[in-house]
């Protein structure tokens, strides 16, 4: 008789039909990020060249716009769409999603080498043309230049469309966090790697990067079509199998995308990322308007690439055990505290190299919150879209997404000359003041869209703990009988009062050590003879840290109180919040402390009251902020938060 211990049986994963051991996932993940990196360089390569061509032809920026940012967006409203529905409906021997990226594959290999070789495409077609013959050389070639955008943006869609939903299919829902993260961490270094090595020949030498992006997305990516091998699906129900026009079948698509409340909230919560993203195109004026020149702001910007990739490798695992959702939910939540944060720059004016290393520190402060944030953008769509459906969602989504990015662009740049002409009617008498102060306003802007979906998300996170949360959540789908879709359900880490206690620990050093950070900052301004500053401290800062170090107090206490009526089993009175989250903030923000130092060190180095006293009073800012959130976070979190030291969601719902 054979004896198998059960425990030396290989672990294996499961995404419906498919089944991996643990070095067939591993194979899995190669193969998808292979495919990643292939796909990313052929769409770094276009928008990061073509604008050159077209500026190089006098192209107006008008047209520019509507060929690398207009056309894309009607493209993800209305190809996408079709494409994604059909890809759902697809029942092929070769899978759902792989026939629509593979059919892709030459078109889009052609489109690049042509898009590479305009400049010889259009002189001969100025010669052989005979209706071209009197048209400039130019026009031809930023025609042929957008005729070939069309071209190519019209099958991108395809991949667009579908490659993403791959990994829906292939991926198990148990790994698509950190699946999400390697994803990310691929992406941000083929982009690192095309700006540092390659974007330098961008002018010399465009033909040969388009056709070597050309032929490595067409080998590379067809290799991966090749390699990854889809399950088979559920049969179609009868409303994807039901024949109808196209009317009908919009309809059906809107009806069955934008039913529910919850999804209508998360398709918001997008648009306003999409709203808020457009401005930051303008960080570059920013910086150079903060007196950083283009080498720092290279270096800047790198550094920032780098930290992010370090720090998603450390988030992507922590997306899965806390639920993509939550630590999106959180990470929005307390992200408002960064774009209020930068009002000090309507009154602070630095050397260049002083701004350089401020702004650095605070980012890289923000750069796991940021990472965490990022790698929850796919899991959740994957965790909370219906599967059946998940290409349909997934395009409704985007086309939400669409439409508020083309609706940003037109307004953002409309605020900033708005800004630009009331600075300088009624603001040009203060030396700060110039050409470029309107971009010291962006924070206004991006935190306004923060703030809105500050709102949006509480609302969405609030709706689905109403729909089951971690441990009974399944996506609402009126097409079937029982109502909902049933979807793998991930076991996911419960509220821990171990480490909530800690990240309570580190909350208490943000808020009275700012406390005890005013009254010694006494001393420094009195030996440099900072009388304004001690003023300002004494009359202003030190009694408003007393009163924000007081509502913590009992914020704080009120969370103390809950997590000792849990573990005995009791129901908390207001809401306990999930330790990750808090942690996470925890942590920053005791770090933030050293930057505030930093600030301060500067404000005497420069002998300026003014600056040491707004540095305080932003910091004083941002911990009422941090309270705010914190709190909008137990209330968000009451009534469901009711058990503690669990081993996780699953089996706090069912047990």
């Amino acid at each position: 008789m054979s004896r198998t211990d059960p425990a030396a049986q290989p672990e294996v994963f499961k995404c419906g039909t498919l089944t991996y051991t643990k070095a067939a996932l591993v194979t899995l993940f190669i193969w998808l990020l292979w495919g990643d990196f292939c796909f990313t360089l052929m769409e770094t390569v276009v928008p990061s060249i073509v604008p050159l061509h077209l500026k190089e032809l006098n192209c107006p920026n008008w047209l520019i716009g509507l060929i690398l940012s207009t056309i894309p967006n009607l493209m993800n409203m209305t190809v996408s769409p079709y494409i994604s529905v059909r890809s759902d409906r697809c029942r092929s021997r070769w899978g759902r999603r792989i026939p629509f990226i593979a059919t892709s594959i030459p078109f889009l290999f052609v489109s690049l080498v042509m898009i590479g070789c305009s400049h010889d495409i259009s002189a001969w077609m100025s010669r052989t043309v005979p209706l071209l013959k009197d048209v400039a050389p130019g026009a031809v070639t930023v025609g042929l230049i957008a005729v070939l955008m069309v071209l190519f943006q019209f099958f991108n869609q395809f991949v667009n469309s579908t490659f993403n939903y791959l990994f829906n299919d292939v991926v198990p829902q148990s790994h698509i966090g950190r699946f999400a993260g390697a994803f990310r961490i691929v992406g941000t270094a083929v982009s690192a790697l095309y700006n540092f090595f390659i974007f330098r020949y961008a002018e010399s030498h465009s033909r040969e990067i388009f056709l070597g992006a050309a032929i490595l997305y067409a080998v590379g990516f067809g290799l991966m079509c090749f390699m990854v091998k889809e399950g088979e699906y559920p049969p179609l129900d009868e409303s994807q199998e039901k024949k109808a026009s196209r009317w009908e079948n919009l309809r059906t698509f809107f009806r069955e995308s934008f039913h529910e409340p919850f999804y209508r909230l998360l398709f918001i919560s997008a648009g306003i990322l999409a709203f808020a993203g457009v401005a930051w195109s303008f960080q570059v004026f920013f910086l150079l308007e903060m007196k950083m020149d283009l080498r720092q702001i290279g270096l800047y910007n790198g550094i920032l690439m780098l930290a992010g990739m370090v720090a998603t490798f450390f988030a992507a695992t922590f997306v899965d055990r806390w639920h993509p959702l939550r630590a999106y939910t959180y990470g929005v939540i307390f992200t408002i505290t960064g774009p209020v944060m930068n009002w000090v720059w309507l009154f602070i004016d630095l050397p260049g190299h002083i701004f350089f290393y401020l702004s650095l520190s605070a980012q890289l402060l923000y750069a796991f919150m940021n990472a965490l944030s990022s790698a929850c953008a796919m899991p959740i769509t994957m965790r909370l879209f219906p599967h059946s459906r998940y290409g349909q969602f997934c395009s409704a989504r985007g086309i939400v997404y669409s439409i508020c990015t083309i609706l940003g662009g037109f307004l953002v740049g409309g605020f900033y000359d708005i800004v630009k002409s009331l600075s300088t009617a009624y603001l040009s008498a203060y030396p700060i003041v110039g050409p470029g102060y309107c971009y010291r306003l962006y924070f206004v802007w991006a935190g306004g869209a923060t703030l809105l979906n500050f709102v949006v998300i509480s609302l969405a996170y609030r709706r689905w703990l109403k729909l089951g949360g971690d441990a009974n959540f399944h996506p609402p789908a009126p097409w079937t009988k029982e109502g909902f879709e049933h979807i793998p359900i991930v076991a996911t880490t419960g509220y821990s009062s171990r480490w909530l206690k800690w990240a309570l620990h580190f909350m208490d050093f943000v808020q009275y050590g700012s406390l005890v950070m005013a009254v010694v900052m006494l001393w420094p301004f009195h030996v440099h003879g900072m009388k304004n500053a001690n003023f300002w401290f004494l009359t202003a800062v030190i009694p408003l840290s007393i009163g924000v170090s007081f509502l913590w107090y009992l914020l704080s206490r009120r969370i103390r109180l809950d997590i000792a009526a849990a573990k005995r089993g009791e129901t908390p009175k207001y809401g306990i919040p999930h330790h990750g989250m808090m942690m996470v903030f925890g942590l920053k923000f005791s770090l933030t402390l050293g930057l505030v130092i930093a600030q301060f060190v500067v404000s005497i180095h420069l002998e300026n009251s003014l600056y040491a006293t707004l540095f305080a009073l932003g910091n004083i800012v941002t911990n009422l902020l941090l309270i705010l959130c914190t709190y909008v976070v137990i209330r968000m979190e009451r009534g469901y938060s009711t058990k503690v030291d669990e081993a996780s969601m699953i089996q706090a719902g069912v047990n």
